[in-house]
């Protein structure tokens, strides 16, 4: 990977790419620092301090991750890729119950340039509802759960003010997204989501050693490298079905006979069950935060089991709506029918499996087969944060294990292999020399 970015320098076009991409990050980065009007910085950064190891310290733990910190600091970045995500999860699930959606996403360029557009609309608002909801957190003390005041003042023009510039700093983030992707190198919302993780990542191992001494940070670090290793394993195995194409003649010329492979991951579906699962866990905990003062024992019971996450049934729950959302997910994302479709009017079988519906029985066998395998991957790696919370009482933002590992090793193997495609297309020597 080193050797892919010192090559990746040393060509002008690709380095003028790096660099621009590096730009923006730092432009992200300090759009994250930046408070939001009306923002008391120093009551925010006590409460920070004084909740970081407290019961409220994991509530917004997803959020906040995909914030890079800034969630809790109420920056003018404060609500980070996370409207995007969501807005683009929610597309994605409307192709498949909505026929005109699903007619644009089958129009090729134009119809997905329209899709994005409808991203880019849902996208704010769906930040607009987030800016109010946390802004009326912080305005009424409930956000991190302190006597301190977070704001300077409890006005609705301050309130205005403050969801405005949350808001458009979401769209400025797209903005700059769709920047990289445009100039730079990779899938811009990915690079950038992939930064925010990785901000957190120097500051939650430095708690590690402040409260647990050395040794642990030293096992902490061996037991993450490990796991890195495992999770570019499994993130790179794949099930290859092959496909043969059979000879057929278009007018005067002869087509097909080739072989190939249909490549199904054994994660499949990617990072997307953890946040659909850590997403709904969070919305019992956000009505019970909604309902401090009240006195029904529901709140009670939400804040023992559905808070912190170190419990066993928190864990347990957990562990079966990634495992549900796993295959869930893969059933809409992968249809094995219009595979099945595709490759018989192209002429395309696979060798012993008759073409029709008997690849479409087999193509769902076998993908149901090794969904099983990566669902338990995935709810096996979300569990290590909740583990290590509950084993050496690390903070919920515990940087191996969960979103944030899956989200730092997909990225960065994408981005590499996007890296090495162009190296390959400028260094290509040829048949002849």
């Amino acid at each position: 990977m080193l050797g892919a970015f010192a090559n990746a320098f040393r060509t002008p076009d690709l380095r003028r790419k790096l660099l621009f991409v590096l730009m923006i990050i730092v432009i992200f980065r300090a759009g994250s620092q930046i408070p939001a009007p009306g923002v008391n910085v120093a009551n925010v950064q006590d409460c920070i301090n004084l909740t970081k190891s407290g019961s409220g310290a994991g509530l917004y733990n997803l959020v906040n991750l995909f914030s890079g910190g800034a969630l809790l600091q109420l920056t003018i970045f404060a609500l980070g890729i996370m409207p995007y995500i969501t807005a683009s999860i929610i597309l994605q699930l409307l192709v498949v119950v909505i026929p005109r959606l699903e007619a644009l996403k089958n129009e090729g360029q134009s119809g997905q340039t329209k899709i994005t557009q409808y991203t880019r609309y849902l996208t704010l608002g769906l930040a607009l509802l987030q800016a109010t909801g946390i802004v009326a957190l912080a305005r009424s003390g409930n956000l991190l759960q302190c006597n301190q005041d977070l704001l300077y003042s409890n006005s609705t023009t301050t309130f205005l003010v403050m969801v405005v510039t949350m808001t458009a700093g979401t769209a400025v983030i797209m903005w700059l997204g769709e920047l990289i992707t445009e100039r730079g190198i990779g899938n811009g919302m990915s690079i950038l989501i992939f930064t925010q993780v990785i901000a957190t990542f120097p500051a939650t191992m430095w708690a590690v050693r402040q409260q647990h001494g050395w040794y642990t940070f030293a096992l902490v670090l061996v037991i993450g490298l490990a796991l890195v290793a495992a999770v570019i394993f499994i993130e790179q195995a794949q099930r290859r079905i092959p496909v043969q194409y059979a000879r057929r003649m278009v007018g005067r010329k002869m087509f097909g006979g080739s072989s190939t492979y249909i490549p199904l991951k054994v994660n499949q579906a990617g990072v997307i069950p953890v946040i659909f699962a850590s997403s709904l866990l969070y919305l019992p905990a956000m009505a019970a935060q909604f309902n401090q003062n009240s006195s029904a024992k529901w709140v009670d019971w939400i804040n023992t089991y559905f808070v912190r996450g170190d419990h066993p049934l928190y864990m347990a729950a957990f562990f079966l709506l990634i495992v549900f959302f796993t295959y869930f997910y893969v059933s809409i994302t992968f249809n094995p029918k219009e595979v099945a479709d595709n490759m018989k009017k192209y002429g395309g079988f696979i060798p012993g499996i008759r073409a029709g519906k008997p690849t479409e029985d087999y193509l769902s066998y076998v993908l149901s087969r090794i969904t099983l395998p990566g669902s338990l991957y995935l709810g096996l790696i979300a569990l290590i944060p909740l583990i290590a919370l509950a084993l050496i009482n690390a903070n919920s933002n515990f940087p191996f294990g969960g979103t944030s590992i899956l989200i730092m090793v997909g990225v960065a193997l994408d981005t590499v292999k996007q890296i090495e495609s162009q190296l390959q297309q400028r260094n290509y020597e040829g048949f002849l020399r």
